[in-house]
C-alpha cells in the first residue's frame, strides 16, 4: 500500500503536508483535531487489491482537506477506482452538522447484464450505507448520486462491446470521538470495502480483533472489467 500522505488546505497554497511536524503556517496552523485525523488515515490497514497515492485536495470546499485516490487492482487491470476528499471546518458547518466531512467518487465498469438492473443504483447507494454499518461506524447527513453511463460503439468503434459506468458521489459526516476526532482510519476502511464490492471482490473474512464485521450481508457484482480509460 502507497503511503497515504496529502496536503491540507488552509486559506494558502494548500501546499503544507498534514502529517509533518512543520505542518502548519505562523497565521494559520494546522488543528491539531484534523492533524491527528488525517494521521489516522495515514495508518489505516486495507486489503492488498488496493492501491492508495495522496491527490491534491480541493481548495475552496473547506478551511482545511486531505485527498487520497485508490484503484481495485487485479494483476494489470483497475477494476474501480475513485477518490475520498476529509474536510475539516473548526467552526462547524451548518449542512454538516459538524466539523469533519467526508467526500467521495467511486466509479467501475460493469458487464452489459448487470447493467440492465433496475436496482443497481438503489443497491450500490445501499453497499455505501451498509460499508460503514458493517464496521459499526455512527455517521449522519449523507447524501449523494448513483448514475449509470452506457456507451455504444459504431463506425471504426464498433468491434468494441457496448459499456456501462457506474458512479456513485456521496458524502456524510463521520461521528467526532476523543478530542473531537472521527476514526478516520475505520472510515477509509469501510470506503476501500465499497470499493472491492463495486469492484466485483468477494468479501473478506470477518477481523475478530477489530471488533467489526468485513462484508456481512453484502454481494458482489460478477464483473472483472476496469473503467474505460477517456
Amino acid at each position: 500500500m502507497a503511503a497515504a500522505q496529502g496536503h491540507s488546505s488552509d486559506h494558502s497554497d494548500g501546499d503544507e503536508q498534514a502529517g509533518d511536524t512543520a505542518g502548519t503556517t505562523e497565521t494559520n496552523p494546522v488543528p491539531p483535531a484534523f492533524r491527528r485525523a488525517v494521521e489516522a488515515l495515514r495508518s489505516a490497514r486495507l486489503r492488498p487489491e488496493i492501491e492508495l497515492d495522496p491527490t491534491r485536495p480541493p481548495q475552496r470546499l473547506a478551511p482545511y482537506s486531505y485527498a487520497l485516490e485508490a484503484a481495485v487492482v487485479d494483476g494489470e487491470e483497475d477494476l474501480a477506482d475513485g477518490r475520498l476528499v476529509l474536510l475539516h471546518d473548526p467552526d462547524g458547518h451548518d449542512a454538516w452538522k459538524g466539523t469533519f466531512r467526508l467526500v467521495t467518487l467511486v466509479r467501475a465498469e460493469l458487464e452489459p447484464e448487470m447493467a440492465s438492473d433496475p436496482l443497481l443504483p438503489e443497491v450500490c447507494w445501499s453497499w455505501l450505507t451498509g460499508a460503514l454499518e458493517a464496521r459499526g461506524l455512527p455517521y449522519g447527513e449523507a447524501s449523494g448520486t448513483v448514475t449509470q453511463a452506457g456507451s455504444h460503439y459504431f463506425g471504426g468503434l464498433a468491434e468494441r462491446r457496448p459499456a456501462t459506468q457506474i458512479e456513485i458521489r456521496a458524502s456524510w459526516t463521520p461521528q467526532e470521538g476523543l478530542g473531537g476526532v472521527p476514526d478516520t482510519a475505520a472510515h477509509l476502511t469501510a470506503w476501500c470495502d465499497l470499493l472491492c464490492q463495486i469492484a466485483g471482490l468477494p468479501p473478506t473474512a470477518p477481523d475478530p480483533g477489530a471488533g467489526t464485521i468485513s462484508g456481512a450481508g453484502v454481494v458482489s457484482l460478477p464483473q472483472r472489467r476496469g473503467p474505460q480509460q477517456p
